[in-house]
């Protein structure tokens, strides 16, 4: 499956409401309905698609991640006892990110750019923890980071195309017409693609960003 062709299915995922998500899994674990399962399954497939952008690789090697990290997936919702009260979502994510790191590896590829990775073989410093600005001040720091995350939480609730435009041009910094390419987009979509979604974090924020 091709990158535009995986989007495109994943602008079609819509979340389960809390209610729902019960349901299925009960209907799964007790009752061994396979639809039940298979809807889980597609419904928790864009957090495999957040955990793949982790890495900073080519097309192909993002579908491979990608597949190996649905498997992860699956994986989770095979083991996961829904009734110890853990998030799925917090159970499944580290399985995913295990299997696509246990594939990097495998592949030879495991020091390309991914940021929870140790950046050598002695010593357990992270390329996020090399990230972080140690001369700022702890509070400031902090808040810096808090406001970070609440952008990162915001688009992470994007649509995919628009999450993939944003990542690029402010995480990687990517130049749109690197993206255009990558994505098989005129380079007028990925700018309208950037807009539409820098107003919807926007919006997303506005509330918060009233009381800070």
């Amino acid at each position: 499956m091709l990158l535009k062709q995986y989007l495109k299915e994943l602008n079609r995922v819509e979340m389960l409401a809390p209610a729902e998500e019960e349901q299925l899994w009960l209907g799964f674990k007790d009752q061994g309905d396979l639809d039940s399962r298979r809807q889980i399954i597609e419904s928790y497939q864009p957090l495999v698609f957040k955990a793949a952008m982790s890495w900073k690789v080519n097309e192909p090697t993002l579908m491979d991640i990608i597949q190996e990290g649905t498997v992860g997936l699956i994986e989770a919702v095979e083991n996961y006892d829904h009734t110890r009260g853990v998030a799925f979502s917090l159970y499944a994510f580290h399985r995913i990110r295990g299997r696509m790191l246990n594939f990097m590896q495998q592949e030879g590829k495991a020091d390309l750019a991914y940021i929870d990775s140790p950046l050598d073989s002695e010593d357990s410093v992270t390329m996020a923890d090399r990230l972080i600005d140690k001369s700022v001040e702890v509070a400031s720091q902090a808040e810096q980071n808090f406001l970070v995350e609440k952008v990162k939480d915001a688009m992470e609730r994007l649509p995919a195309k628009e999450q993939l435009v944003l990542s690029g041009v402010f995480f990687e910094d990517r130049e749109p017409k690197q993206l255009a390419e990558t994505l098989d987009m005129s380079i007028s979509h990925i700018y309208r693609l950037q807009k539409q979604g820098i107003r919807r974090v926007r919006g997303m924020l506005s509330k918060f960003m009233q009381h800070w």
